[in-house]
């Protein structure tokens, strides 16, 4: 079985996006569907769009250089706030 980094996509309401690909990408996107579909033993693929968000959400989960910039400017926000309340 192929591993692949998405698990299942989940029945949720759909959500409209525009969003311009390269075909290249857009076929990418459609073998990616169903190559999915086969590793969760699923009927149907789903549909190309519908991975796009998990695949954003994964992709920025996984690159170190922004979850640790996040962490910074989540520490910088926290450490003004405290300041912040010290003094008011």
């Amino acid at each position: 079985m192929t591993k692949l980094k998405l698990s299942a996509i989940p029945d949720d309401k759909p959500v409209k996006i525009t969003v311009e690909l390269p075909a290249a990408v857009f076929r990418d996107l459609q073998a990616y569907s169903t190559l999915l579909a086969k590793a969760n033993q699923e009927m149907v693929a789903p549909e190309p769009a519908k991975l796009i968000v998990p695949m954003v959400v994964r992709f920025m989960e996984t690159d170190r250089g922004f979850t640790r910039a996040k962490r910074q400017d989540a520490s910088r926000f926290e450490s003004a706030n405290s300041l912040k309340s010290k003094y008011e």
